[in-house]
């Protein structure tokens, strides 16, 4: 009887004879949807039970001290988990699949199916302030990739699994397949190919009809458009897609030092600042705890429900028309405190669903206020929090599309597209003032290792300078004599040799153009050392620095041929113009070439 793996090889043998890769693909595909959307339902469906056993014995509307106790015990949870039984780091999963597609890396590890799964429904449920989105990404890339690989497709159509994974795991989470594809190209920076973007339709498609079939065809949040738009209001339309632009920045900025921040502290000090933080945040501010989701509903829902959110809190007596505005924008400012604080104190989330949270409100307290203030025709509150839902968004990720799209998709608010569209791109543009790069990509450009689709810098960026070092270009030292060199240039095809004493540190060179009026005079052999002959390096570059460095160094100095050091300066070989380009060309072919296999 045929071994299971002879036969499953006698499969792939059998599909590489009649079977054309690119159709393959699709099939493959499909499955990434089918298994994307799963996950995302058992995601969803473990915070909810999570939340559900702990909170059921919630004391409504007095305060409960069980606020702050969950959100400590989850974060210690998951990182237990993370630290003891992954042994890995699972934390910014956007940022991982950013960094696999940026560097053109498929492999992304088979335990990333499931340990952001099982870390972030304990973080989420215990009431970690955090989004699911980021976890399911990373889990629905790692579908992917691992498919291809289990397949054995080659690397091209491993880099798109990677993509339909995430644009699967959003449609999933979601149902929102046309926000899962822009999400890939607007956020993940994959290039849009005729070769690509099939196999993310089918992806995004397959996810969201599952999830149609697991959870039912109601859009994730409850919204009826009660007030149509009206070309009077869109001056305030305008107004709060700036002022979105300025709470993405503070957002950014801020959750950027944060983290800075908990990665310089030793681990179990993260813990305690970060989960002691967090509990007293959700402590005096209960919408804080978990996603937020329940917030969003409330307030998307119109009315007077929006005075239910001080329930749990010190402000749930007080009677004022201002009471709801004084409690949420201090929810606004520290939500990113929250975040960062479950996520630097151990626990594992995004920052999608905080995004979302953040946006809600901010359109909310905006159109609250200025009905009260009676400064501007009458703002329906909920179709504005739907707005700063799209304009928060937009400016985070840097993505006016995703934004707009799926917002749209979330709530079947279509018949807002038009003041979506413009809040998302006022705020795209208002933060790209300040800020270049996404909440994801920042982390990343700041190692000058993200690849954007400007395609020379993208290339330059995969060349690696420790990759291209010619390390045969033989040596010289300061007390070597003309004869001693000239001995070296007749062995050698160079006409640059490096300068470097006994410890292996590179003093100047020896440039053969120099030399050559007294090369060929015998009678100077023993005369001349190279210590008087011998001149300064026009640059050093740096191994470890990236290849755009290096390429402004030789713009700057003319140079064709330039020595390379390590941080001590210690010689370790020559980078010349010729082998960049010829990589250069190389890397251009085989990454950005679209054919049709």
């Amino acid at each position: 009887m045929m071994h299971p793996g002879e036969q499953f090889n006698k499969f792939l043998v059998w599909r590489d004879k009649h079977i054309r890769e690119r159709h393959f693909l699709l099939f493959v595909c499909f499955l990434v949807g089918i298994f994307t959307a799963l996950a995302a339902f058992f995601l969803k469906t473990a915070i909810h039970l999570v939340q559900a056993f702990l909170t059921e014995n919630f004391s409504r509307p007095n305060l409960n001290f069980s606020y702050l106790l969950y959100p400590i015990a989850g974060i210690l949870l998951a990182g237990l988990y993370v630290k003891y039984v992954v042994k890995d780091d699972i934390s910014h999963g956007v940022t991982k699949i950013l960094f696999a597609i940026s560097q053109r890396k498929s492999r992304i590890k088979p335990h990333n199916i499931y340990t952001s799964l099982i870390a972030s429904s304990v973080t989420i449920g215990f009431g970690g302030s955090v989004g699911a989105e980021a976890p399911i990404v990373l889990t629905g890339s790692a579908i992917g990739s691992n498919l291809g690989r289990f397949f054995r497709l080659e690397q091209r159509s491993l880099m798109i699994l990677v993509g339909c994974g995430a644009a699967g795991a959003i449609a999933g989470i979601f149902k929102a397949p046309i926000a899962g594809i822009l999400f890939v190209i607007e956020v993940l920076l994959l290039d849009l190919t005729m070769s690509s973007i099939l196999p993310l339709l089918v992806t995004a498609v397959t996810a969201t009809t599952m999830s149609y079939l697991l959870t039912g065809m109601d859009a994730m949040f409850a919204f009826t458009l009660i007030e149509p738009f009206t070309l009077n209001r869109i001056p305030s339309v305008i107004l709060l897609g700036i002022l979105c632009g300025f709470l993405s920045l503070y957002i950014i900025r801020v959750m950027s030092r944060l983290e800075g921040f908990f990665h310089r502290l030793p681990h179990w000090k993260r813990f305690l600042l970060g989960g002691t933080l967090l509990s007293l945040l959700i402590f005096f501010f209960p919408p804080l705890y978990g996603e937020g989701y329940n917030t969003i509903n409330v307030l998307l829902a119109g009315g007077d429900s929006f005075n239910s959110l001080t329930n749990e809190s010190f402000f749930h007596r007080h009677g004022s028309k201002w009471t709801v505005v004084i409690f949420l924008i201090p929810v606004i400012l520290f939500k990113v405190f929250a975040t960062s604080a479950t996520n630097g104190g151990g626990g594992t989330g995004g920052v999608f669903a905080p995004t979302l949270f953040l946006g809600c409100i901010a359109g909310f307290v905006y159109s609250y206020t200025l009905n009260r203030l009676g400064y501007a025709v009458h703002l329906p509150q909920e179709n504005f929090a739907l707005m700063g839902m799209a304009g928060v968004m937009a400016g985070v990720m840097h993505a006016p599309l995703t934004g707009t799209f799926l917002i749209a998709e979330l709530t079947g608010g279509y018949d807002l597209f038009l003041p979506i569209m413009i809040v998302s791109l006022l705020s795209y543009g208002t933060i790209l003032v300040f800020e270049k790069h996404s909440i994801y990509a920042m982390r990343l450009a700041k190692r000058g290792e993200l690849i954007t689709h400007h395609k020379d810098k993208a290339v330059l960026i995969l060349l690696k300078v420790k990759d291209l070092l010619e390390k045969d270009i033989p040596t010289v030292t300061p007390d070597m004599t003309l004869g001693d060199v000239v001995k070296v240039i007749s062995i050698s095809s160079r006409n640059i040799f490096p300068v470097v004493n006994r410890d292996g540190i590179l003093l100047g060179v020896v440039m053969m153009n120099d030399i050559r009026n007294i090369m060929f005079r015998p009678e100077l052999y023993d005369r001349f050392t190279v210590e008087k002959f011998m001149v300064g390096s026009p640059a050093a570059i740096d191994l470890h620095g990236s290849m755009e460095e290096a390429m402004a160094k030789f713009e700057n100095t003319k140079a064709w041929n330039l020595p390379v050091v390590d941080g001590r300066g210690v010689y370790q070989g020559l980078l010349s113009q010729s082998s960049v380009f010829n990589s250069y060309r190389e890397v251009l072919v085989e990454n950005y070439s679209d054919t049709e296999d």
